[in-house]
C-alpha cells in the first residue's frame, strides 16, 4: 500500500474510531504524504469534474448546450483533493450538501453564496478558527471533526443546527461548551478526542449545560446521567437560566418595537407619536436653549410643546386609520378579483368541456364517413364550431379585462391631512408632506402592478386560447376519411 492509500485507510478509520489514538507511525506517515501534496485552490475544472462524479446520471438535464446549470446542482464532493483554499462556489447557490473533508483547509471562507446550505463536512483539514459561517442559516448538520480548533465561536445564527462535530480538536476549557447554550436545536454533539474530555466531571458538566442534547460523543444520553449533571451543577446552570431569560424578555421587548416602527413605517408614521419630532427640532438649537432660560419663556415653551406633540398625535392617529382603510381596500380589491377570475375560468371550462364532447364524436364521425360529401359536411360543422369556441374564449377574457377596476381615489386625503396646518413649522409640514407622497407612490405602486398582474395573466391567457385553438384545428386537419 503507498502512503496516499495509507492515509486515506487511516483516516477513515480514525473517522469511525474516533475515541482510539492514532499511533506515532501513522501520524507520519500522513504528514509526510501531505508534505509531498502540492495544495490546491477550488477552480471551475475541479467543481466540473465533482459534479459529473457525483450525480452522472443527471447530467443531461443539468447541462444546457455545452454548460453545467450551476443552479440546478444540490450536492457536490470535493474530498480527498489536497484543497487548501476553498473559491469559486459561489454559482452553486443551490447547494444543500457539501464535502470538503479530508484536505488541507487552513480558513472556512468563501461560503457566504451558499446560503441553502444544509449539510456541511469540512472534517480532517487545518482549521483553527470557526468563522465564515454566518450566512449559512439553514445549515442542519456541520462536521468540523479533527482540525486545530481551540474554541468554539461564531455560530450564533446557526440556530437549526441539529448535529454539530467537532471531536479531535485542540479544545481545552470546558466552559467553553457553555456557548453551545445558544444552538437551541442542537441535539446531536460529538467531543470526544478534545484535551478537555479527560475532565473527570467532563460529561457530567457537558450534559448539564446543554439539556436538550440527545446523543453526546456517539452515545445517547440517558435519564440517570441527565438527573446527577443537574444535581451536581445547579448552582451554574440556574444563574445561567436566569441571566438567558432576561436576555430573551429584552431581546422580545426590541423585537415588538423593531415591528412597531415596521408597521408605523409601512404606514408613513414613524416617530409622530409622542415628543420624538418635538424634541429633535430643539436638539441642536443652542439659541432656543438660551431663550428658555428667560422669565416666563419656560411656560410658554412646555404649553407650545404639549400643543406641537398633539398636533403630531392627531396626525399619527390619522395616518394609521388610512393606513387600515388602504390595507383594507386592497384585501377587497383582490377578493373581488379573484371572484372574477373564478367565475371567468368557470366558464371557459364550461366552454371548452362542452366542445370537447361534441368534438369528439363529430371527428369520429368524419372518420368513419361512408363518403366525401359526408365527411366534408362534419369537417365544415367542427370548422364552425372551433371558430365560435375560439369566439367564446376571447370574449370571455375581454369582459374580464373590463371588468379590472382601479383602486378608489385618494385625492380626499389632501383635505384630511390639512387639519395640521395650524401649526407652520418646517419639520411638520414635511412630514405633511411625506406622508402624502408617500400614499401617492403607493397608490401609483399598489395600481401599477395589479395592471401589470392582469396584463401578463391577459397575454398569457390569450396565448393559451390561441394554442388550443391551433391543436384543435390540426387535429381536425389531420383527421382521416
Amino acid at each position: 500500500m503507498d502512503s496516499g492509500d495509507t492515509a486515506t485507510a487511516v483516516r477513515h478509520w480514525a473517522k469511525a474510531k474516533p475515541s482510539c489514538n492514532v499511533t506515532g507511525l501513522t501520524l507520519l506517515t500522513m504528514s509526510q504524504f501531505y508534505n509531498d501534496v502540492e495544495p490546491n485552490i477550488i477552480d471551475d475544472e475541479m467543481v466540473l469534474k465533482a459534479i459529473e462524479k457525483t450525480c452522472p446520471e443527471d447530467l443531461g438535464e443539468l447541462a444546457q448546450g455545452e454548460n453545467i446549470n450551476f443552479k440546478d446542482v444540490t450536492e457536490l464532493q470535493l474530498s480527498f483533493k489536497s484543497i487548501l483554499q476553498i473559491d469559486n462556489l459561489w454559482r452553486l447557490e443551490n447547494l444543500t450538501k457539501l464535502q470538503l473533508d479530508n484536505n488541507v483547509i487552513e480558513k472556512i471562507e468563501a461560503l457566504e453564496s451558499l446560503v441553502h446550505l444544509v449539510w456541511l463536512d469540512l472534517s480532517f483539514n487545518n482549521i483553527e478558527v470557526i468563522e465564515g459561517l454566518d450566512t449559512l442559516v439553514k445549515l442542519q448538520d456541520l462536521s468540523l471533526y479533527s482540525n486545530r480548533i481551540s474554541k468554539i465561536e461564531n455560530m450564533d445564527t446557526l440556530q437549526e443546527l441539529q448535529i454539530f462535530s467537532i471531536g479531535k480538536n485542540n479544545l481545552t476549557n470546558l466552559e467553553n461548551v457553555v456557548y453551545l447554550r445558544r444552538l437551541k436545536s442542537l441535539r446531536t454533539l460529538n467531543l470526544s478526542g478534545n484535551p478537555f474530555c479527560d475532565d473527570k466531571q467532563y460529561m457530567l458538566f457537558v450534559v448539564a449545560h446543554l439539556p436538550n442534547l440527545v446523543y453526546l460523543d456517539f452515545k445517547l444520553v440517558r435519564d440517570t446521567t441527565r438527573e446527577d449533571a443537574v444535581s451536581k451543577y445547579q448552582d451554574l446552570t440556574k444563574p445561567l437560566e436566569q441571566e438567558e431569560a432576561r436576555a430573551l424578555a429584552l431581546q422580545e421587548i426590541k423585537q415588538a418595537k423593531q415591528e412597531e416602527l415596521e408597521y408605523h413605517e409601512t404606514a408613513f408614521v414613524e416617530h409622530l407619536s409622542g415628543s420624538f419630532l418635538f424634541d429633535s427640532l430643539y436638539e441642536d438649537d443652542t439659541e432656543a436653549a438660551k431663550l428658555a432660560s428667560l422669565p416666563g419663556a419656560g411656560d410658554l415653551l412646555q404649553a407650545y410643546r404639549k400643543e406641537f406633540v398633539s398636533v403630531c398625535g392627531k396626525l399619527y392617529n390619522y395616518g394609521l386609520e388610512e393606513y387600515e382603510k388602504r390595507e383594507a381596500e386592497v384585501s377587497d380589491f383582490n377578493k373581488k378579483l379573484h371572484e372574477i377570475l373564478l367565475a371567468s375560468q368557470e366558464e371557459s371550462k364550461k366552454a371548452m368541456f362542452d366542445f370537447e364532447n361534441r368534438n369528439k364524436q363529430r371527428l369520429d364521425e368524419i372518420h368513419h364517413a361512408r363518403s366525401y360529401d359526408v365527411a366534408e359536411s362534419k369537417r365544415a360543422e367542427c370548422q364552425e364550431d372551433i371558430l365560435q369556441l375560439s369566439g367564446t374564449l376571447m370574449t370571455l377574457e375581454a369582459l374580464l379585462s373590463n371588468e379590472l377596476e382601479l383602486l378608489v381615489d385618494k385625492n380626499t386625503i389632501v383635505n384630511a391631512v390639512n387639519m395640521s396646518h395650524s401649526i407652520r413649522l418646517r419639520k411638520i409640514d414635511k412630514r405633511e408632506s411625506d406622508m402624502l407622497c408617500n400614499t401617492y407612490h403607493w397608490h401609483i405602486s399598489v395600481t401599477e402592478k395589479a395592471f401589470q398582474t392582469e396584463s401578463d395573466r391577459n397575454r398569457a391567457c390569450i396565448e393559451r386560447i390561441m394554442s388550443y385553438i391551433n391543436t384543435l384545428q390540426k387535429e381536425l386537419d389531420n383527421t382521416k376519411i
